[in-house]
């Protein structure tokens, strides 16, 4: 049973996380030459233009979701394949750097500042923290994984040939399906979750080693 206090904590990191990663594949496609998220107003953090609710829903129950896609057109695009691998990687790696940020952020106040983290808003703050750390973490994993409409399909199907890359990134009924069921079975949370630990340790070991623990 979650407490307001908690519930807080995971609305600001969900919407920390949801937000860095749309926008992320925004400003990729935008300085790729493609105006249209630009157009469409979703380069911003303002969460109520990515939000997508069952996405938020499953995001702050599992810790894992999705948000609304940022529309982009390959067509302006130099090379497709190449633009549309680029704008995938950068919602995942945004939500990864806004996690080692977090950490980092986490420890440095805990050697610089730990009468602070004593205060009200010190715990506020760290806990804020920790929650957006996991979750960003979290989101960019799940995104990862190969099957549409997730980022990582797009980034796996590039090594496909034209023909078979284009019908597969188009999706289809079986892999609506598929996604369906790995959302609501909960196969994949185990190996998603030793996935974020073993990241989230890997941040805490170069956020500490770069701070001199």
């Amino acid at each position: 049973m979650f407490s307001l206090q908690s519930i807080v904590y995971l609305v600001i990191a969900v919407i920390l996380s949801m937000s860095i990663h749309e926008t992320a594949h925004g400003l990729v496609s935008y300085w790729m030459g493609d105006p249209t998220a630009k157009l469409e107003g979703r380069l911003s953090l303002n969460p109520f233009k990515h939000v997508d609710w069952l996405g938020l829903v499953c995001l702050l129950i599992c810790g894992f979701g999705w948000a609304k896609p940022v529309p982009i057109d390959a067509r302006y695009y130099k090379d497709a394949k190449t633009g549309i691998i680029w704008t995938s990687f950068a919602g995942p790696v945004a939500n990864f750097l806004l996690s080692f940020i977090c950490i980092f952020l986490f420890y440095a106040l805990y050697k610089f500042a730990p009468q602070f983290m004593m205060t009200s808003v010190g715990y506020f703050v760290s806990n804020t923290l920790t929650y957006t750390g996991l979750i960003s973490t979290g989101f960019g994993i799940f995104n990862l994984i190969p099957v549409p409409p997730l980022d990582g399909s797009k980034i796996l199907f590039s090594f496909l040939p034209d023909d078979k890359y284009y019908k597969f990134i188009d999706g289809a009924p079986w892999m609506n399906i598929l996604f369906i069921f790995l959302i609501f079975t909960g196969l994949l949370d185990y190996p998603l979750g030793m996935l974020r630990s073993n990241m989230i340790q890997f941040f805490e070991m170069i956020a500490k080693m770069i701070l001199g623990f």
